[in-house]
């Protein structure tokens, strides 16, 4: 049995369908509703009886991942898969989705420290990140203004993790290993948006704006403050060369090469 916590999320409900259409018996943790079809729970500790296979997200753990691993462990779990970010090694303060409770750092200590058989999922930046960054931009009309124009990264598709998530739960070759994972390629900020409207057939612009005016703009669509300024420092930290080059871990463990930003945007067009 596989306990999956953030069933729901943006990677667990792809690691969800994953495991289900494999046939593997999977427990969910979720605060909402039951989920249709799929045994469902509502803590951690309520769903280890019978797990021998952990997926954690650092949201769900927060400051108690020590907490949850040994009770996995006295349970008769045996193997732990983390997701974090390949950031961990990074100063606390930056490190911004620590602001929207993150404890990437923490949990993938805990669980190389836990006596299980672990494997930590070290993700570069979401490809769905740019639907917030960008979406409600280009829904409304054909200009992005955004900060730092020339910053770069491997946006890794949530499908890439959740499948890796699920080959390191059903398999023990991945055991002892910090995976991390991006996409394929580096793009700026302009090579993001000019994708996008390569793939939507749209001519869009990007349009360079100040740090102070992009974080206002995020915080009126809801982001939390910390979070976005941590942002804007990330960016200006990393200006002068990528923060994460691809890796090509995801080809390594899949056998398959990671998918291109294209492709994702080209998939949830509807998000622009």
């Amino acid at each position: 049995m596989i306990l999956l916590t953030g069933a729901t999320g943006t990677i667990g409900r792809h690691l969800l369908r994953i495991l289900t259409e494999a046939g593997a018996p999977v427990r969910a943790v979720t605060r909402g509703a039951p989920l249709p079809g799929v045994e469902s729970v509502r803590t951690v500790g309520a769903g280890l009886d019978g797990v021998t296979a952990l997926f954690l997200h650092p949201r769900v753990a927060g400051d108690g991942a020590p907490g949850i691993l040994a009770a996995a462990r006295a349970a008769g779990v045996r193997k732990v898969v983390a997701l974090t970010a390949l950031n961990v090694e990074d100063p606390e303060d930056q490190q911004p989705s620590r602001a929207v409770g993150d404890r990437n750092k923490e949990l993938d200590l805990a669980a190389r420290d836990s006596g299980l058989a672990w494997t930590t999922l070290r993700a570069a930046a979401f490809a769905g990140n740019t639907a917030r960054a960008f979406g409600p931009q280009i829904k409304a009309g054909a200009t992005v203004r955004y900060p730092f124009r020339a910053f770069q990264e491997s946006l890794v598709d949530e499908r890439d993790i959740a499948e890796v998530a699920a080959r390191a739960l059903r398999e023990d070759a991945l055991a002892g290993q910090a995976l991390e994972l991006t996409g394929p390629q580096s793009l700026t900020h302009g090579e993001q948006v000019a994708t996008i409207g390569a793939v939507l057939h749209r001519p869009l612009c990007f349009e360079e704006v100040p740090a102070e005016v992009a974080q206002w703009q995020l915080v009126a669509r809801g982001m939390p403050q910390a979070f976005a300024g941590a942002l804007m420092e990330r960016y200006e930290r990393h200006l002068d060369r990528p923060q994460h080059p691809p890796t090509g871990v995801v080809q390594e463990v899949l056998g398959r090469p990671a998918i291109p930003f294209a492709t994702w945007v080209a998939d949830h067009a509807d998000a622009f």
